[in-house]
């Protein structure tokens, strides 16, 4: 049996592996999703999608 030794005292990749088997049984992914700004330019995103349009192409005169 091996001996406890505190998280704090392990060297750096001792707790990086630590860590490593702890997240093998996440079903999800932490990390926090952020909704990017519609305001911002991306050269992703296509020109369309840049502007919201209700409904703006229909005229009725």
């Amino acid at each position: 049996m091996k001996n406890f030794i505190p998280r704090e005292k392990l060297s750096k990749k001792a707790r990086k592996r630590l860590d490593a088997q702890k997240r093998e049984s996440w079903t999800f992914s932490p990390v926090t999703k952020r909704i990017e700004s519609k305001k911002l330019y991306s050269r992703k995103r296509k020109p369309s999608d840049r502007y919201d349009t209700y409904g703006g192409g229909f005229c009725f005169a």
